[in-house]
C-alpha cells in the first residue's frame, strides 16, 4: 500500500505566514468572485450546509447556534438543537447540541447531527423534536443513507466509516486506513475525514490530512469505487513538505499535530463531479476523477474565502467559511 502522510499545523502555519499556499504553486484558471452572501445570520462557527428534497437549507453552526433551517428563498424558518441560553418558543422541543461537527438530512426530512462534545449522534424530526440518539465516540462527520441508516466518521474507529442502523447499533464498517505512520495514533489522526452521500446511494470520504488531497467514493455497502486525487506538479511541494514533517513527528512522543489540507468538498448529485476546497483554492474533478480546473475564491469585496463547506447545485456553488459565512457563486463550468 502506498505510504501517505499528514501535515503538521505548525509547519503549515509557518508556510502561511510566508504566503506559500496551495494557490501559490497551482496553475489557477481564474478567480471566482461571489455574487452575494446568503444566510447573513450565519458566520462564526459555520460547520455544515445541506439542502433537502423539500427545498430547505440546513446550516449548522457551533457551539451556540444549532441547526438553522432556511426556505428556498433564504428566509429563516426555525432553529433546531440550540443551546438553552439561545432557545425560544419555537425551539422548546429541541434537545440541545453540545458541539455539532456535522449534519445531514434524509429523504423524510429528518435531521442528523454529529454531536462531538456529547459523544453521540442525535436525530431530529422536521419540526425539531428529538427522535432518537445513540452513542458514538468523537463523531466528526456523518451522512444519511437509505432505510434510516447513517454513516459516521470518527476520531477513534479502526475503519474510515461506521454505519449505524435505526436502533443505533453498528451494522457494518468499511474503508481501510491509508498507511501513513508506524505510530498508531498518528496514522489514525492522519486518516480523519468527512463524509457525504448522493441520491444514487454513493458515499464519499474526503481525507482531511492527506498530502495529495483525496476523496474516495464507496457504495453504501462499502465497496470502493472512483478516487479523486490532486496530484502532479501542482501538489509536489506540499506533499514533499508533508512527508518530511511526518518523519519528524514519527520520532516524537507527543500527540499528533496536524493541519487540514482538504478543507471541504462537495459532490454534484446529478453528474457525480467532485469539487475540492484546498483553503482558498477550489479544484474541480469530473465523475471519472480527471482534474478539470482550479480557481481561487473571494467575496465580492475581495476577501479570501477559506472554504469549510461546499454545496454543489445545478447552476451555482455555495461556498462558506468560518467566520465569513456562506456565499453564492455562479458555476464556472456552466459558462462554457
Amino acid at each position: 500500500m502506498q505510504k501517505r502522510v499528514g501535515f503538521s499545523g505548525i509547519a503549515l502555519a509557518m508556510l502561511c505566514l510566508c504566503g506559500v499556499l496551495w494557490a501559490g504553486t497551482s496553475e489557477v484558471d481564474e478567480q471566482l468572485m461571489a455574487r452575494r452572501r446568503l444566510f447573513p445570520a450565519i458566520g462564526p462557527g459555520l460547520r455544515a450546509l445541506r439542502h433537502s428534497a423539500n427545498g430547505n437549507y440546513y446550516v449548522l453552526a457551533s457551539p451556540s447556534v444549532g441547526v438553522v433551517v432556511f426556505d428556498a428563498s433564504g428566509q429563516q424558518l426555525t432553529t433546531i438543537g440550540a443551546s438553552p441560553e439561545t432557545s425560544s418558543a419555537n425551539k422548546a422541543n429541541s434537545a440541545p447540541i453540545a458541539f455539532g461537527e456535522d449534519c445531514d438530512v434524509d429523504t423524510q426530512g429528518n435531521i442528523y447531527v454529529a454531536d462531538r462534545a456529547g459523544n453521540r449522534v442525535v436525530v431530529f424530526s422536521q419540526d425539531g423534536k428529538m427522535l432518537r440518539t445513540f452513542a458514538v465516540n468523537s463523531p466528526v462527520s456523518l451522512a444519511a443513507l437509505p432505510d434510516g441508516e447513517v454513516a459516521v466518521a470518527t476520531l477513534q474507529q479502526t475503519h474510515l466509516v461506521t454505519v449505524y442502523g435505526l436502533t443505533g447499533k453498528i451494522v457494518r464498517e468499511f474503508g481501510e486506513l491509508e498507511s501513513v505512520s508506524s505510530r498508531a495514533d498518528l496514522e489514525r489522526f492522519a486518516n480523519v475525514g468527512r463524509v457525504a452521500s448522493d441520491p444514487q446511494g454513493h458515499l464519499y470520504y474526503g481525507f482531511t490530512y492527506m498530502p495529495e488531497p483525496l476523496v474516495r467514493q464507496y457504495d453504501r455497502f462499502g465497496y470502493a469505487g472512483q478516487s479523486f486525487e490532486f496530484t502532479g506538479l501542482d501538489a509536489y511541494s506540499e506533499a514533499s513538505a508533508t512527508r518530511k514533517e511526518i518523519e519528524r513527528q514519527e520520532a516524537r512522543n507527543t500527540p499528533p499535530l496536524l493541519h487540514p489540507i482538504l478543507t471541504a468538498f462537495g459532490v454534484d448529485t446529478v453528474n457525480g463531479d467532485v469539487w475540492m476546497g484546498l483553503h482558498n483554492t477550489l479544484v474541480h474533478f469530473d465523475k471519472d476523477g480527471n482534474r478539470q480546473s482550479e480557481y481561487q475564491v473571494y467575496t465580492a469585496r475581495g476577501a479570501r474565502i477559506e472554504a469549510s463547506v461546499i454545496l454543489v447545485e445545478e447552476n451555482r456553488l455555495l461556498i462558506g467559511s468560518d467566520p465569513l459565512g456562506v456565499y453564492e457563486f455562479q458555476r464556472p463550468d456552466r459558462r462554457r
